[in-house]
């Protein structure tokens, strides 16, 4: 029975959750629940684990929030928002990260056979360094050894440029998920928005050459007139397919 209560939880936390485009300025908010929220959402899912990706919390005492305000083209869930949070990649600190899980499979497998062991460090050793490595021509090369190795066995395709650019993008909106379902879980209510100045906005908050805006997310407590009518969403037939 506990465990349908939880069940029911998040369930009613996925269905009530809703893009919320006004926030309420008069009600406390807290921004302890964030920091809760985003240590929750740290430990989504994520490509080889490398979390490559930041959180930059602008609540609406930082100086910057109203410029970076005017640079979500004025939103009202910019605007309103009792903080913004900025969620960024960072392959350029792919290999720190990396070095990072290297080390501490060195230290966690000294229980596992030579064979394991290897796999592991060689995964982050080798694998992921040639899968990020970034010079001129070497994501052409990646794809033709791809393809070839994929004429005698199942090969992974997706190792262009583009595609490790995707697998970050995925692993930050996988964590930024985490973090919204969190807030409405908390009693708050988010909006993830994509129309902004990503160039003037890096420049804003002095980005990091490597570092790309994957979503920018309103918080605070929404109005019931932030939500913009009912949910609508096309016939699920139309979404999930089994064979």
């Amino acid at each position: 029975m506990i465990e349908s209560d939880k069940e029911l939880r998040f369930f009613e936390a996925v269905k009530q959750r809703r893009s919320v485009r006004i926030f309420d300025q008069e009600s406390p908010f807290d921004y302890e629940i964030v920091s809760k929220c985003i240590q929750a959402s740290i430990l989504s899912p994520n490509s080889s684990n490398l979390q490559l990706y930041q959180f930059i919390r602008i609540p609406e005492t930082s100086p910057f929030k109203e410029p970076l305000s005017q640079l979500c083209m004025r939103q009202k869930a910019a605007v309103t928002a009792r903080e913004l949070i900025v969620v960024v990649t960072r392959r350029d600190l792919w290999k720190s990260r990396a070095k990072a899980n290297f080390e501490y499979i060195q230290t966690t497998v000294q229980n596992q056979s030579e064979k394991k062991k290897k796999q592991a460090l060689s995964y982050y050793g080798n694998l992921i360094p040639k899968l990020y490595s970034r010079f001129p021509g070497w994501s052409i090369i990646k794809q033709v050894i791809a393809w070839f190795v994929g004429l005698k066995r199942p090969m992974v395709r997706e190792v262009s440029e583009t595609d490790v650019r995707i697998s970050v993008h995925k692993s930050a909106a996988l964590a930024s998920m985490t973090f919204m379902f969190g807030m409405k879980a908390s009693g708050y209510d988010t909006c993830p928005m994509e129309g902004y100045d990503s160039k003037r906005i890096s420049k804003l908050l002095n980005l990091p050459k490597g570092a790309e805006i994957c979503m920018i997310i309103g918080c605070g407590k929404g109005l019931p007139e932030g939500v913009y009518g009912d949910r609508f969403r096309v016939n699920s037939e139309l979404l999930i397919k089994e064979i």
